[in-house]
């Protein structure tokens, strides 16, 4: 008796991405599916980002089957958009996969959707629901993650929240998943309690400064430029007078302006780090290694709950509310007196402190990847 085609055929998954965040939250959805005998995984990038993509895909040992290689100095949203599409097209049309799993908000994201359903071909959607109500911000990834979602039949969503901006918008509740952030699961498989770092530099501070708490620190954000950085700097100053046994390690944004700034108020001052910005695995072992957290990025507002870490957020808003309603962090705004505030409670109510590392992680267990995996698979 001889077996039907049908039988033997494995499913086929095809994980899309082309920037270094969505390689870091893809990795272990990668992991995951490679390990399914029943299911035939392969993996396309499209470097939107290059450097920055090579980098995470070396350290997660992921090869991929197809690389569009896109990157090029100067080119607009509708140039990469279009390749994109006409990429992802042809490679659908040569690999028929049975579903394309895509994630966040890019350009890769709304377009390898787009060139999924020219084929029709199934979407899932990975970390599908994230809104700020406002078309042109985050700019233009508020309308990519929308449109994209337009496009799914599987949505990934990371909290309730984001599943109830789906519902909100009219998606059917039987095709929405709550699974977590695979962000998470990429960070426990990348903090080591032994971690050695690679910059001799930064090795020596953490063993000079052994025995003080370190503060963590990092500020990019554009409407942050200019008068409200000097404000958190200048409170970070004064913490740093008033408590002795705090320490500052600061991997500075390569722009001039933040940079500028960071020198004025920061430069000559005692304790204080500044350093290069980092890859990926040593910064979220820095992360470990903090007493606590001062930063405007939305990423760590995710991954330093799962650490231990209170974040105070310099900024007013943040579309991760859920970490706000936790507990896990706490917006401080950007003048002086508050971010001073922030950190002094931080740093002398210990019932406070252990009430924010205690709190649980709303962006999930670290298990989203393999979730997604068994959703896929029983709605083959």
């Amino acid at each position: 008796m001889h077996m039907t085609q049908d039988k033997i055929r494995k499913y086929k998954v095809m994980i899309v991405f082309g920037t270094r965040p969505e390689a870091i939250k893809m990795a272990p959805v990668v992991k995951v599916f490679q390990e399914i005998p029943e299911v035939e995984c392969k993996v396309a990038v499209t470097a939107q980002h290059r450097e920055m993509l090579d980098q995470v895909l070396a350290l997660f040992q992921i090869i991929p089957d197809y690389d569009l290689d896109l990157m090029k100095h100067g080119q607009t949203l509708a140039d990469i958009t279009s390749k994109v599409l006409t990429g992802m097209s042809e490679i659908f049309v040569q690999d028929r996969p049975d579903i394309v799993l895509v994630q966040g908000d890019t350009t890769t994201t709304f377009a390898t959707a787009l060139a999924a359903f020219y084929q029709k071909i199934k979407v899932g959607h990975i970390e599908a629901g994230l809104r700020t109500g406002d078309k042109y911000s985050p700019w233009p990834e508020e309308i990519n993650r929308k449109l994209t979602g337009v496009l799914t039949d599987l949505h990934f969503a990371p909290t309730e929240v984001s599943k109830n901006n789906l519902l909100h918008e009219g998606v059917l509740s039987s095709t929405i998943y709550v699974t977590g952030n695979t962000v998470i699961d990429a960070l426990l498989a990348t903090v080591k309690e032994d971690f050695i770092f690679e910059s001799s530099e930064l090795q020596t501070v953490l063993e000079k400064e052994r025995d003080k708490r370190l503060i963590l620190m990092t500020t990019h954000r554009r409407e942050n430029w200019g008068e409200p950085m000097r404000q958190i700097y200048q409170a970070l100053k004064t913490v740093l007078e008033e408590f002795e046994d705090v320490y500052v390690v600061f991997p500075m944004h390569k722009n001039p302006m933040v940079r500028q700034v960071v020198n004025e108020v920061l430069g000559e001052q005692e304790r204080v780090y500044l350093i290069e910005p980092m890859d990926y695995e040593p910064f979220v072992n820095l992360q470990a290694k903090a007493y606590l957290i001062l930063s405007d990025s939305g990423g760590i507002q995710e991954e330093a709950p799962s650490l231990g870490k209170p974040v105070l957020v310099v900024r007013d808003t943040t579309e991760r509310p859920e970490a706000v309603s936790a507990g896990t962090v706490e917006l401080v705004g950007t003048n002086y007196d508050s971010v001073l505030q922030g950190l002094r409670t931080l740093l002398s109510d210990m019932q406070r402190y252990n009430r924010m590392s205690a709190a649980v992680n709303p962006f999930g267990d670290g298990y989203a990847s393999q979730k997604i995996a068994e959703i896929v698979l029983n709605n083959k």
